[in-house]
């Protein structure tokens, strides 16, 4: 896996809280940006495209 780690954009810069988000040819990444070590969850292309559209709509 290429690991192109980055912070979301979604992440908010106040107190730390933030996640990082890896994009691999099929999978998405993510992970606690103050616990890089501690492991991270993948989720396939299509269910994160349905996760950020509904992000976007407000709906989460």
């Amino acid at each position: 896996m290429d690991e192109r780690w980055h912070t979301s954009s979604y992440s908010s810069n106040h107190g730390g809280n933030c996640v990082e988000v890896a994009e691999w040819s099929d999978s998405v990444g993510v992970r606690d940006t103050r616990d890089r070590d501690g492991g991270h969850l993948s989720f396939p292309l299509a269910e994160w495209s349905v996760f950020l559209a509904e992000v976007r709509r407000g709906e989460l």
